[in-house]
């Protein structure tokens, strides 16, 4: 039982880091566009970045179901 409550422990704490790191990127989501305006290249660089946070997420989501 103690091992599957380490298991369970760990799980919770990794699944906390993932969840706050999405608050994160939301949170400063927000003023990374406004301070984007309207200049296309710091817009593409925006988006490839969301780009890139969107597919970290989602590996780590599905690596902890």
């Amino acid at each position: 039982m103690s091992a599957e409550l380490d298991a369970l422990t760990a799980q919770v704490a990794e699944t906390n880091g993932v969840i706050a790191s999405a608050v994160t990127l939301i949170h400063g989501l927000r003023q990374q566009i406004i301070d984007a305006g309207t200049d296309p290249a710091k817009l593409a660089e925006l988006a490839a970045s969301l780009d890139a946070s969107e597919q970290a997420l989602a590996a780590a989501v599905s690596t902890n179901p």
